[in-house]
């Protein structure tokens, strides 16, 4: 026990900050990685990974030798197994990264401005729902959607409720799909979004809802859906669906939730023009 203590006591002692600062990145990483696999298929494979890297030892202590091969053998190939079959989620983690690393890259929008594209967005809503017609509106935001917007009919026109209601008119070119808006203007309809492969979603959604939520798990772009059946307006933003919007209050949430990024990336961009300040005030010393 005394020769326990005293090594607990000189491991300490030799601890510095860099270890310390070297433990704290390392549990934030994989802090954020669980985060990013929480309630995903991902989920229960890493809780299989963590029995069978458990067993590995005790079958080894043990004299299992069958089974501990067999374990073995099992972590070798399995890393290049999880690549192969998780790669969606490994896609979607890495994009995340991306959008958390680079979210100022695109324009700040005036606030005045943005309140009339909320607004015309609002309008339209409000009317296609009332009228009981689909509807799917994906709101750009630091994720480019670039790869969306080619799947469909480029627009290019300014954001407006009566443009947005005929678009959506049944039996007409353009409504079956989504409409990409891109900071004040509609750039493309008819686009294809690609659904969701969560299977713990309502089985009574459709394939508008799933292909809102599906583009809002690769993106962070803010989806508008409407109902067909039921004229029900619902929102789908980092893979989660909220329903029953009324004009009011999808109003409020698009408005706090754009603005809330735009002032993240107004914050983002001004801390990184003191940085540059700073270095060129060094640099002219």
């Amino acid at each position: 026990m005394q020769d326990f203590l005293n090594l607990t006591v000189n491991t300490i002692k030799n601890i510095s900050v860099w270890s310390v600062l070297d433990i704290l990145v390392v549990a934030f990483i994989f802090y954020k990685g669980y985060m990013l696999i929480k309630e995903t298929r991902a989920e229960q494979l890493l809780k299989g990974i963590i029995l069978i890297v458990a067993l590995i030892p005790i079958s080894y202590v043990l004299r299992l030798n069958m089974l501990y091969v067999i374990l073995s053998k099992t972590i070798t190939i399995g890393v290049l197994t999880i690549v192969i079959i998780f790669q969606p989620e490994i896609r979607r983690a890495l994009e995340h990264l991306g959008r958390t690393a680079f979210d100022d890259i695109h324009p700040i929008q005036d606030k005045e401005e943005l309140g009339k594209v909320i607004n015309e967005i609002v309008n339209a809503v409000e009317s296609l729902s009332k009228s009981k017609t689909g509807a799917l509106i994906a709101i750009e935001q630091s994720t480019g959607l670039g790869e969306v917007i080619q799947t469909g009919t480029k627009i290019d026109g300014i954001v407006s409720s009566a443009i947005l209601e005929n678009i959506f008119v049944v039996n007409t070119p353009l409504h079956d799909g989504a409409t990409i808006i891109r900071e004040n203007r509609i750039t493309a309809s008819g686009c294809v979004l690609p659904l969701t492969g969560n299977g713990e979603i309502n089985k009574k959604l459709g394939t508008r809802h799933r292909a809102g939520i599906g583009i809002s798990e690769v993106s962070d772009a803010i989806i508008v859906i409407v109902s067909e059946e039921t004229g029900t307006i619902s929102l789908a933003i980092n893979g989660r669906l909220t329903r029953n919007y009324d004009k009011e209050k999808l109003r409020t949430v698009l408005t706090k939730v754009i603005e809330s990024k735009q002032n993240r990336r107004v914050k983002t961009a001004g801390e990184r023009v003191k940085t540059w300040i700073k270095k060129l005030a060094k640099g002219n010393k």
